[in-house]
């Protein structure tokens, strides 16, 4: 199958200020739509502080220059790669931080405090977010308003972390990739990225499509493998990558909502289609409302199904 790399889709963009106005429904099929049809999507105005979210990112570039890079450069796969070999390694630097259940957060090596506490800010502002998020993806699903929040939750919540990750300058970028196609294995994915540097692609019907750097602080989302099981394949995780460039190296603060590590996970019962029917019984209900919407068929049949007067 050839892959063919698009550049003139134009990603959607939720606008969370227009959630408490006269434009709500028309967001909210904007957010379904884009959830359904695309697994990414791109979000402004979602109340994370946009001068924090600057902070955060000056530090962690300062944290790479003075703490990673040269390590980087001095790896094997950097000197595999300068006489011509690959690896299947990635081209990336990178750490991840537990917030929640627990932080981890201070076992980072040479983290100072003021990115400790910059970065802890930084996460409470977006934790409420991805609630308010995963609240308003079960609005749309037709689930309880807590229901992947408590789907995700072990006895302290859903677990939180965030990977941390360069992409350095690359001398051979059509022999490494950043980040191999992949698509995520948790829940809901708030990434705050580069401003100046492209390389992370997503695919959507066949084609690469090239996510632009963020400007103005937007936050890009992803949804991964959990939510597409637990909304029974309505909100499909995507595949994506990140390319490596020549010239610029690309920050991503990738931030996971994920379910706990003894989380018990399965689709919805709400969105599952009706089963263990006999079809004569589904012919006759389907004599009465042949015109009628197939929906209320199937939420007629699971109510049979689950032993329910109708």
């Amino acid at each position: 199958m050839v892959l063919i790399k698009e550049r003139e889709m134009e990603i959607p963009v939720i606008d969370f200020s227009e959630l408490d106005g006269e434009n709500r429904i028309k967001t909210m099929s904007l957010l379904d739509h884009a959830c359904d049809k695309w697994g990414f999507f791109m979000v402004d105005n979602h109340g994370v502080d946009k001068e924090l979210m600057e902070k955060v990112k000056k530090m962690i570039n300062s944290h790479y220059e003075d703490h990673l890079k040269e390590k980087f450069y001095q790896s094997e796969m950097v000197k595999a790669l300068s006489e011509g070999k690959t690896s299947d390694a990635d081209w990336e630097s990178s750490f991840f931080i537990w917030h929640k259940p627990t932080s981890s957060i201070c076992k980072i090596p040479n983290i100072s405090d003021e990115l400790i506490k910059t970065m802890d800010e930084y996460v409470s502002q977006l934790h409420k977010f991805a609630e308010r998020l995963s609240n308003l993806m079960c609005e749309n699903l037709g689930l309880s308003q807590e229901y992947i929040t408590n789907a995700f939750s072990g006895p302290e919540g859903p677990a939180f972390g965030t990977k941390v990750a360069k992409y350095p300058e690359c001398p051979r970028p059509e022999l490494m990739r950043g980040l191999r196609e992949h698509t995520d294995a948790g829940g809901i994915i708030l990434l705050l990225q580069d401003d100046q540097v492209p390389g992370l692609e997503f695919l959507k019907d066949g084609k690469w499509v090239p996510i632009p750097p963020s400007k103005n602080n937007t936050i890009f989302v992803n949804t991964g493998d959990q939510l597409e099981i637990l909304s029974n394949g309505r909100y499909k995780s995507a595949v994506h990558r990140v390319m490596t460039v020549k010239d610029g190296c690309r920050l991503s603060i990738a931030t996971f909502y994920n379910p706990a590590g003894d989380a018990v996970i399965s689709p919805a019962p709400e969105l599952l289609y009706p089963s263990g029917y006999q079809f004569q019984d589904y012919l006759k209900l389907y004599s009465t409302t042949k015109f009628g919407d197939k929906g209320s068929r199937f939420h007629t049949m699971k109510k049979r199904e689950n032993g329910d007067s109708v």
